[in-house]
């Protein structure tokens, strides 16, 4: 048979048609596969900004550990939100605290590991000389008949107290335990601080202030904050371990009862020796 040179050129052509094609697929397999490397070192994480703080000490050390993992912490979700951004699949982790209805989340398909407990302590600026309250003087505090430090044998400094929303858990808690606070109306001269991050800025920059917070802000805060006892007693390791310091709030990690690897390499690392290292250093009391 003859082969002419219109064949040759239309057999080259559709030859190099089909490279072209075989090339074009194996590049998008290529981009796809990167993506997904991505996406699956990626780990979301939103929810309670009172365990935020804890949370974004633990990823800032597992990012040292696995460079090639980006652990990305949001700005704050509510209760409904972060399990609603949760199950559609928005973030991977949704940190919870206090009052978690753990075995609703599980009926509802969830994972729920508690990972810590933290103090919640009355902190006060560095520049108040107080160690310790009882329960009377803090209430005097925030009802407004205490309005100088010299009054608790301190110097002429103002107290400036600060609050949180009476339904973000820190301030449940103290109301819980501090039992004139329970019904008390918080008087305008009280400022009220809607995030945690808010009151960690009040208490390390203004001069007399006093607030509810926890000891892993007052860990962070470098000396800035102060915590308090309460009736003598001292918020430390032992005595939230023992019951005898009973102003804690539980941290908690949320997850789908099905995660990816990457977080349960992540929810690994939190559980490790290593782990508990980090959320010691950061005030908390880790679980054993």
């Amino acid at each position: 048979m003859r082969t002419t040179h219109s064949t040759v050129v239309k057999s080259e052509a559709t030859f190099r048609a089909a490279r072209s094609r075989v090339l074009v697929l194996a590049l998008s397999c290529a981009f796809a596969g990167a993506a997904h490397a991505q996406s699956a070192d990626r780990i979301v994480i939103d929810g309670s900004t009172g365990v935020t703080p804890l949370v974004a000490a633990l990823a800032k050390a597992y990012g040292e550990r696995h460079p090639a993992v980006t652990v990305e912490i949001g700005k704050g979700m509510g209760t409904k939100a972060r399990i609603k951004a949760l199950t559609g699949g928005s973030i991977d982790i949704a940190m919870a605290s206090h009052g978690l209805a753990v075995d609703d989340l599980v009926r509802q398909g969830m994972a729920v590991q508690e990972i810590a407990k933290v103090a919640v302590v009355f902190g006060v600026n560095a520049t108040v000389p107080a160690t310790g309250l009882a329960d009377k003087q803090i209430c005097d505090i925030y009802s407004g008949r205490l309005i100088n430090w010299k009054e608790l044998g301190g110097p002429d400094l103002a107290v400036a107290p600060r609050t949180r929303p009476d339904t973000e858990v820190d301030a449940e808690i103290v109301r819980e335990r501090v039992g004139c606070l329970a019904q008390m109306q918080m008087p305008d001269r009280v400022g009220v601080m809607p995030k945690s991050g808010d009151m960690a800025k009040a208490l390390s920059g203004t001069a007399g202030a006093i607030g509810m917070t926890t000891m892993t802000i007052v860990e962070q805060s470098q000396a800035r904050i102060k915590p308090l006892m309460l009736n003598g007693i001292e918020p430390s390791v032992e005595n939230v371990r023992s019951g005898a310091y009973r102003m804690t709030r539980d941290s908690f990690l949320v997850t789908k009862a099905k995660s990816g690897p990457a977080v349960a390499r992540f929810l690994e690392f939190v559980r490790s020796p290593e782990g508990k290292h980090v959320i010691s250093a950061n005030g908390a009391v880790p679980l054993d």
